[in-house]
């Protein structure tokens, strides 16, 4: 039974994002721009998604 996953990118840059939208990103595994984290797509996951959509890209 494999589990689903979710790959995220960084697309813009976090200067002048708020804090708490920062630990988000760091949350995710994402470090600097353009980094790619692999996830398991559950619906935390995907709420933190949501709350930094305007930072963040789901890859295929």
């Amino acid at each position: 039974m494999s589990q689903q996953t979710v790959k995220v990118k960084l697309v813009k840059s976090l200067i002048g994002t708020r804090e708490d939208h920062r630990a988000t990103v760091k949350g995710l595994g994402l470090r600097r721009l353009n980094s790619v984290s692999e996830l398991q797509d559950t619906p935390a996951v995907r709420g933190m998604i949501n709350k930094v959509s305007y930072l963040v890209k789901i890859v295929d």
